[in-house]
């Protein structure tokens, strides 16, 4: 075999494929779908046992709250205001992502850090709905919390492993949901409870700067990554500037 005079890869001309960073709209879950996500979750692993019951409150504050399944899992009970009627609020300073014991400077399998993209001492005010609120309640008289004040916890009193509300997340999709939807990309991860909330919240013609701020975005990114799921939107502004112009008729 002879010898190549120049090499040919050098003739190739190829670009690195973009990659989409916005949401897809078909893993959000509307309000009915979110509550009967929920509501399944409830079943999972059995009453006494509570795998899926100790699991609810955390799922329903990625969707109610928005909250990053990180932020979540790290909640504790000082931070929040839980009245008995109305609004409450969650004060998020802390997240407990699971990168694994080998990452960790303590040598367990969840870091603990400040709130993602802000300075470590940060804080995020988020208010809660009075169902969130309700379902916070309920879990706190019904498991207390661990002993360092988190709400959620393993049977043994650890952070929660991502793996484990995963798997809880599935069974509870197949219980709740017909077996094509199911088979659909809909609320596939734990995180589309929160994609879900975002999105709703700017259909619902929330104002973006409020969104971003309750979910810790940016405008920018908040819309960016939301471009695809905003269909509702426009007719919300049709009917907001067809009500302004009623009024001067």
């Amino acid at each position: 075999m002879g010898e190549l005079r120049e090499n040919p890869i050098t003739a190739v001309r190829w670009q690195k494929p973009k990659v989409s960073n916005q949401v897809d709209p078909r893993v959000v879950a509307n309000p009915e779908q979110a509550r009967n996500l929920m509501a399944a979750v409830s079943y999972v692993g059995g009453y006494r046992r509570a795998r899926g019951r100790r699991l609810v409150g955390l799922f329903a504050a990625m969707y109610f709250g928005g909250l990053r399944p990180a932020e979540a899992v790290g909640l504790v009970e000082t931070d929040l205001k839980l009245p008995k009627q109305g609004w409450g609020s969650a004060l998020l300073h802390r997240t407990r992502p699971s990168v694994g014991k080998q990452w960790t400077d303590s040598g367990e399998t969840h870091d603990d850090r400040g709130l993602k993209n802000r300075p470590t001492e940060d804080v995020r005010r988020v208010p809660i709905p009075p169902h969130l609120v309700a379902v916070l309640r309920e879990h706190l008289a019904t498991f207390g919390t661990a002993d360092d004040g988190r709400l959620f916890f393993s049977e043994k009193g650890s952070v929660v492993p991502s793996s484990t509300y995963y798997r809880v997340w599935q069974e509870a999709r197949l219980l709740a949901l017909p077996p094509a939807v199911a088979a659909s990309p809909l609320a596939s991860r734990p995180y589309d409870l929160r994609h879900s909330a975002l999105s709703t919240w700017l259909n619902a013609g929330v104002d973006p700067t409020e969104v971003a701020e309750r979910a810790g975005n940016s405008v920018e990114v908040l819309l960016t990554r939301y471009a695809k799921c905003l269909d509702g939107r426009q007719d919300v502004a049709n009917r907001r500037i067809e009500d302004l112009l009623r009024e001067y008729e």
